[in-house]
């Protein structure tokens, strides 16, 4: 992953013991760092999981960093995936009718995700989904170990079970069974997803999380820059920008501060947003996401008309990469704060490395700015009130 930006930082004496005490805890098992570990334990043996293989169709239900993580890794390398997965993250009758018709119930493995084991949307879906009685079989529970409605329910019902790390939140937990179980499922290699997570804090990579995590926590304290949008030239990578947005708002957005993370499709949105980008209130900045990908085929345009020269023996990639350019050179000139990340290819290694960085990054801009990442107060709020009006 190769990393530019016209964004400065202000030198801040704390971000060395910071990133310190990061490390640190990776290996500390009681931390949310630690998933991070090569050494990290997972809670459950993966030849365990050999009896659901056969199960072509896996549906996963879950909220939030319980379903986000596996959904980005699923949609990043579809390409290498042979199984159908459907993912349930909202409330919809016509999405859970158009399944029941679609797929074979009693052939399908579900996946229920909920790390307190109370998800009221999770367990809505689940129950809606599958009378567990009869598809007891083909049911895999995450959740903690405690007085919670899943873990009843698989004690009932004696459906499999995995632990839930209960140091380890949903939006960090992608690493963890919570993601990694599904990814097995994928047939995706596990060991090459978590090969190079402390990439970032060794020596000579360090500077980038150290630099970068001074950007941010100066913006997010300053409260000038609210506005994060995303640019994103890689349709693969939606759904793990999304897993980003996630991470980034529930951790980064207490004290009256935090970044409103969008996603912006492009080249698509330069003919609807860019306008606005580009002269509208000067509170956002951008991160580019591009990928270095050779294609085939390219345009043949000499025998049509000469007024389209310019796009004669062109690819699509380097069309897109074109208007990046030109995007960026907009940016300088009118000193629109951006940083872009280019990737030459996408696979487990590179996908596991993007979610070690923005987790990283994202605890150490809160630690700078007096933040803690780890909870999410107002939310819990809103679920107590939610029971409240059910009762």
């Amino acid at each position: 992953m190769f990393l530019r930006s016209n964004l400065r930082n202000k030198n801040s004496k704390n971000i060395k013991t910071i990133v310190h005490n990061n490390l640190k805890n990776i290996d500390n098992l009681n931390t949310t760092l630690n998933v991070l570990s090569e050494k990290f334990k997972f809670n459950i043996n993966f030849s365990h999981l050999k009896k659901f293989k056969k199960l072509k169709s896996i549906v996963i239900i879950g909220m939030g960093g319980s379903i986000l993580g596996a959904e980005a890794i699923y949609y990043s390398l579809k390409e290498k995936i042979n199984k159908d997965f459907y993912f349930f993250d909202d409330l919809e009758w016509s999405q859970i009718k158009n399944l029941k018709e679609k797929i074979n119930i009693g052939k399908t493995l579900f996946i229920i995700i909920s790390k307190s084991g109370n998800t009221i949307e999770t367990i809505t879906n689940f129950l809606f989904l599958i009378d567990f009685k009869k598809n007891s079989k083909n049911i895999i529970i995450i959740s903690e170990k405690k007085d919670s409605v899943l873990y009843s329910l698989t004690k009932k019902f004696d459906l499999f079970y995995i632990e839930h790390k209960n140091n380890i939140g949903g939006r960090y937990s992608v690493l963890s069974e919570v993601g990694m179980v599904p990814a097995y499922f994928m047939g995706l290699d596990i060991k090459k997803i978590r090969k190079n997570l402390k990439k970032y804090l060794k020596i000579n990579e360090a500077s980038t999380l150290k630099n970068n995590s001074l950007i941010l926590a100066n913006m997010l304290n300053q409260k000038k820059k609210n506005n994060l949008i995303f640019l994103n030239y890689v349709p693969k990578l939606e759904k793990f920008l999304f897993w980003c947005q996630q991470l980034m708002a529930e951790s980064l957005g207490k004290k009256g501060k935090g970044f409103l993370p969008l996603i912006s499709n492009v080249p698509k949105d330069h003919h609807s947003l860019l306008q606005l980008y580009l002269e509208g209130p000067k509170d956002k900045f951008f991160y580019i996401f591009s990928l270095e990908e050779k294609i085939e085929r390219k345009l043949n345009t000499k025998k049509l008309t000469n007024k389209i020269n310019f796009l004669n023996h062109k690819d699509l990639n380097s069309i897109k990469k074109a208007q990046k350019k030109a995007l960026i050179k907009v940016f300088n000139e009118k000193n629109i704060p951006y940083r872009e990340f280019k990737l030459k290819k996408i696979n487990e290694s590179v996908i596991g490395e993007l979610f070690s960085y923005f987790i990283l990054e994202t605890i150490t801009v809160a630690n700078l700015a007096n933040i803690n990442p780890y909870d999410q107060p107002a939310v819990e709020k809103v679920k107590e009130y939610t029971k409240n009006f059910l009762r």
